[in-house]
């Protein structure tokens, strides 16, 4: 029983960590149309910014308050010299774009830090094992399903109780009519690329204790976002949470119980949900 507990807590945070990214590519698709296949090179890009950060510090927490407004701003930067003009073009245009743009990050990190990857350290007020009873985990893993919470709950608010999350949420179901209404709509979608971004260096910041940073990274957990995205529905908030915690403990149990079969079992959920629920778990009907 323990190690089961266990599995499913190593399940909901590698869930949480794929829904950050998640929600990510679903905000930039939803308002942007714009698929973003750099998303998994600037989460690892936000990793490696916390790792030097780390270092420099000697602690993990000031990368937790500082990446993300590098990221945001680097985001921002990306939006406004490449990505702007995409907008309106064919989306083979924009794979294109995003594909290069990842081997340029992949490649830029590695003449930079080399590509034998770092190892980050767990913060020391956290360097201890939490006894649940039955079972004992670090208070790490806990710790990373708090804040992915607390961020979760935060993007929530602001899309739901800010005039700037109305305008986006607007912008997302029709922003045709939000432009006919004068809204500056080149800003809304600077923002929320930056915010996609910002979101995706939070998940590299947490990351990094857990699996070290190595230049791959993005692109091993990027396929994976995307098939969070797909199961949980295209521009759904929720679906996305429900979809990366769902898939995060699926894959853990089946590691668990049929190891040979874990690497499959996302994409099969995946042609399950596209066979019989085209728009997702939570999709709009």
């Amino acid at each position: 029983m323990g190690q089961l507990i266990s599995q499913i807590v190593l399940g909901l945070v590698s869930g949480a960590l794929l829904v950050l990214l998640a929600l990510g590519l679903n905000l930039i698709f939803g308002l942007l149309e714009f698929i973003n296949f750099s998303h998994g090179a600037l989460y690892m890009v936000g990793a490696y910014v916390a790792s030097y950060l780390a270092v420099a510090t000697g602690s993990l927490w000031p990368a937790l308050l500082v990446v993300p407004v590098v990221m945001a701003l680097l985001g921002a930067g990306l939006e406004r010299t490449i990505i702007r003009p995409m907008y309106g073009r064919d989306q083979v245009d924009a794979l294109l774009l995003t594909f290069g743009l990842t081997y340029v990050l992949i490649e830029g990190v590695r003449m930079i830090a080399g590509s034998g990857g770092r190892r980050v350290s767990t913060p020391e007020l956290l360097r201890f094992q939490v006894d649940l009873g039955i079972v004992r985990l670090p208070a790490y893993l806990l710790f990373v399903v708090v804040v992915v919470g607390l961020v979760v709950a935060g993007l929530h608010l602001f899309l739901r109780r800010t005039d700037v999350g109305l305008i986006v949420r607007a912008g997302i179901r029709d922003h045709v009519m939000i432009r006919a209404l004068g809204v500056p709509f080149d800003r809304y979608r600077t923002l929320v690329f930056a915010l996609g971004v910002a979101v995706a260096g939070i998940a590299g910041v947490l990351t990094g204790p857990i699996t070290g940073v190595y230049p791959e990274m993005g692109a091993d957990i990027l396929i994976l976002a995307f098939v969070v995205v797909v199961v949980g529905g295209m521009g759904s908030f929720w679906g996305a949470v429900v979809a990366g915690l769902l898939i995060g403990v699926v894959v853990s149990l089946t590691t668990l119980y049929a190891s040979v079969y874990a690497g499959i079992v996302p994409f099969v959920l995946m042609i399950l949900v596209m066979t019989f629920r085209p728009r997702g778990l939570l999709g709009a009907t």
